[in-house]
């Protein structure tokens, strides 16, 4: 008996045991291998989609980023009729006087401070909804969209005391005249809007990858 039990040990000690963890590659429960494209549209499929709660703080981070490069330009002397110090009306008087070098200028500037912003904001966005960075970057332009949309509705039969954002002269805000609305201005306002979107939509991107980068090493194939 002692024999039966000294050949089990050895049969057990024979037989290899795999401590090799350099695969990494999902398994499914029923024994076959299931590829990391597999797993990742089976995860899309049920938590894919515009997250607008995401998106939300995005816009929140994608505001925050401009009020701080705002304040930051204008502090230095670079941004031109965009600084919290200057009034729109100053600002607008300025456009009017040298509008070639003060209108190219602040549009750019404008731009910049919009891309970079509203980057970071998509980046949040993808970044907690983890798929569908393009659309998480989408929602969080229409948050901007929606609220400056109701803040103009709240101003325009309320009163200034709700225009929150004109509050925060640190916004970015066009150097346009709001009671001279030229085509001019409405080109200029198209083509903010449309750099907020590309910069939402390069930040949902970048940080969606960061989750595709962590399941490539968790999942591996």
């Amino acid at each position: 008996m002692s024999d039966n039990r000294d050949n089990s040990s050895v049969n057990r000690r024979d037989v290899p045991v795999r401590s090799d963890r350099s695969d990494t590659a999902a398994y499914s429960v029923t024994g076959g291998d299931t590829t990391r494209e597999e797993v990742l549209e089976r995860e899309k499929a049920r938590y894919g989609g515009m997250k607008f709660g995401s998106a939300f703080f995005g816009w929140l981070t994608a505001t925050g980023t401009a009020v701080i490069l705002t304040a930051v330009l204008a502090a230095t002397g670079t941004a031109v009729g965009l600084g919290s110090e200057v009034d729109p009306n100053e600002a607008a008087e300025a456009v009017s006087e040298n509008a070639s070098t003060v209108g190219v200028v602040g549009a750019i500037v404008l731009a910049v401070i919009l891309l970079i912003a509203y980057f970071c904001g998509g980046y949040v966005a993808g970044r907690m909804a983890r798929f569908d960075g393009v659309k998480q970057g989408v929602a969080v332009w229409l948050w901007a969209l929606i609220i400056a949309v109701v803040l103009a509705v709240l101003t325009a039969v309320a009163g200034a005391q709700f225009n929150i954002l004109g509050t925060l002269n640190s916004f970015p805000r066009i150097p346009i005249n709001e009671g001279a609305l030229t085509a001019g201005s409405i080109v200029t306002v198209i083509v903010a809007a449309l750099v907020a979107l590309v910069g939402a939509i390069l930040g949902g991107a970048a940080g969606m990858r960061y989750h595709r980068r962590v399941d490539k090493a968790g999942l591996g194939r």
